[in-house]
């Protein structure tokens, strides 16, 4: 197979995996429980890919040897925080109900997932046209990490708007921005892209991913009252990304 198709063919398989995680909403069981533990898992996913998997790639990334890039690393997360804020504020939905807050998370949800989903994409594009297996691994790796996010989007969709279809689609348009990065960096980003401007997108995510975690999907967990519930899925998301991290890399 021609290497360029290979690397397609794998930015879309590690995409494509964030429907698995939207098959939880087939599953018939209480609406608060699914609500409480899937939101408070996807908040552990993504704390811990923030500070185990983007922020050590970003250091390595600027490549100073010098404490430049973790301020160079800390103003980008900052940057990417405010976007995160502001997305939240700026979204036309501000209700206070548990189905117009659900139906906001989803959505925010998407947004940090596309971003963050884009560079993923380049990233294994690039890998794969230099290595093979190195692109093989980076996909196991990024389509394990991909399942959870899946969660994050379809059961805030799915419970807020009680559409499935509308929840597949929204999780489908998330997971499908990992081709279309690999697609910016064969057509446009190639020549262009170096390690200085990867570590600056990956801090940017790094911050906006923290901020979703700990400021959008805990929050909301908590909101169900069931807090042992919430900190137990919190843990436990936070223990499925070690795991994938230490095994896969």
């Amino acid at each position: 197979m021609n290497i360029t198709l290979y690397s397609f063919l794998l930015t879309f398989i590690a995409g494509f995996s964030t429907m698995i995680g939207a098959l939880l909403i087939f599953f018939k069981t209480k609406t608060n429980k699914v609500v409480v533990c899937s939101l408070a898992f996807a908040a552990g996913v993504m704390f811990i890919v923030s500070i185990l998997d983007l922020i050590p790639e970003a250091i390595e990334l600027f490549n100073y040897k010098s404490y430049i890039e973790i301020l160079l690393i800390t103003v980008f997360m900052v940057l990417g925080m405010f976007l995160s804020i502001m997305i939240d504020k700026y979204l036309p939905d501000k209700e206070t109900s548990s189905k117009h807050s659900l139906f906001r998370i989803g959505i925010i949800s998407m947004l940090a997932i596309i971003l963050h989903n884009i560079p993923e994409g380049i990233a294994t594009f690039m890998a794969t046209s230099t290595d093979i297996s190195l692109g093989i691994s980076l996909t196991i790796a990024i389509a394990l990490h991909n399942i959870p996010e899946g969660v994050s989007i379809a059961v805030p969709i799915y419970y807020s708007m009680k559409s499935k279809g509308k929840a597949l689609l929204y999780t489908f348009i998330s997971g499908m921005s990992e081709p279309f990065g690999a697609l910016l960096a064969f057509i446009f980003l190639k020549p262009f892209m170096n390690d200085f401007i990867m570590g600056i997108l990956m801090s940017l995510i790094a911050g906006i991913m923290t901020h979703i975690a700990v400021f959008e999907l805990l929050p909301t967990s908590f909101n169900y009252k069931n807090y042992k519930t919430t900190l137990l899925f919190f843990a436990i998301g936070i223990l499925f990304m070690a795991i994938n991290h230490f095994v896969f890399g």
